[in-house]
């Protein structure tokens, strides 16, 4: 077992895990932070994204213990007393989810596509999506909810 301390969601947590544990794992199974969802188990499909240090990840590509240390932002982080992150506010808005699954890795990658791409247009948007698979939506409502939060 190995001890790690991290920050998720603005909270510190410390805590032992085996370290073959992935981070996905540890967020939904120990923490019980059950929004960061497992889609594919290789990466391919982004329901998995997270904000670690900051930029986006796929957690199911990063051992638990290597994110010692780090500073974790999940799904259920970004909201803030009770208000809807605006990211979060557009996807509700412009019915940017169907079935809601990929719906917490889109809005997780989209959050860190506008910091780093403050005004995209609709290519970008689908360019930049490439990592994250929706089964049930032609896009459409999931680029507008992302334009229209770049806008807000």
């Amino acid at each position: 077992m190995s001890t790690i301390t991290l920050t998720v969601n603005g909270e510190s947590v410390t805590a032992d895990v085996e370290p073959r544990t992935l981070l996905v794992e540890f967020i939904r199974e120990q923490l019980r932070l059950t929004g960061t969802h497992v889609g594919c188990d290789t990466s391919q499909c982004g329901a998995c994204t997270i904000h670690v240090d900051g930029k986006a990840i796929k957690s199911c590509t990063m051992l638990a213990v290597q994110a010692d240390g780090s500073e974790i932002v999940t799904i259920e982080g970004l909201a803030k007393d009770g208000e809807l992150h605006p990211m979060q506010a557009a996807f509700k808005e412009n019915h940017g989810l169907q079935c809601g699954f990929c719906t917490p890795g889109m809005v997780m990658s989209a959050v860190d596509m506008l910091r780093r791409i403050p005004n995209p247009d609709e290519a970008t948007v689908r360019h930049q999506l490439e990592g994250n698979f929706c089964r049930c939506t032609g896009y459409h409502n999931i680029v507008k909810s992302i334009l229209a939060a770049a806008s807000a």
